[in-house]
């Protein structure tokens, strides 16, 4: 494992566990929010979030936390290894509820209250963005794949329980 990305519904935990795997590893970790968002809730332009999210694949070892569906490709054909969080809806929302007003290293801003879009979007998610991720596994079984269903596995996996 040196090139590892971390997907699932937001809420998830993919930083979480990318900032687990850092520590443990000590590979380099990238956050795809980082790298699309200002800290004024702006987005930087395409080509910018292109050229930031390249620099990174380019390094010889990484971990990129995040979704974001128009390069989920790309990084899978650049990684060796794909962990999917694939949770339900209940445990995505109660993990956004968590976090909310705490600062994050993932994201330029402290969310402090509960976006209602952002709310719809988790609660569809496994109706409308899981089958392109699962699609996309399927396309890419010269990969390493890791499929976790609970935070508990996620736990075993970082304590190596799960290979």
């Amino acid at each position: 494992m040196k090139k590892i990305i971390v997907i699932g519904c937001p809420g998830s935990g993919k930083s979480t566990l990318s900032r687990a795997l850092h520590i443990k590893t000590g590979i380099p970790l990238f956050h795809l929010d980082m790298m699309y968002w200002n800290s004024d809730k702006t987005t930087v332009s395409k080509s910018v979030f292109l050229r930031r999210l390249s620099e990174a694949l380019q390094k010889d070892e990484w971990i990129i936390d995040g979704n974001y569906g128009s390069t989920m490709e790309l990084r899978m054909v650049a990684c060796d290894t794909v962990i999917f969080l694939d949770y339900p809806p209940e445990v995505c929302l109660e993990g956004v509820r968590e976090r909310r007003a705490k600062p994050r290293s993932d994201m330029p801003w402290i969310e402090t209250e509960e976006d209602a879009e952002f709310v719809e979007f988790i609660k569809n998610y496994n109706k409308l963005q899981r089958p392109t991720v699962l699609s996309l596994l399927e396309k890419h079984t010269d990969k390493r794949i890791v499929i976790l269903k609970s935070r508990e596995q996620a736990n075993a996996f970082l304590n190596g329980e799960i290979l």
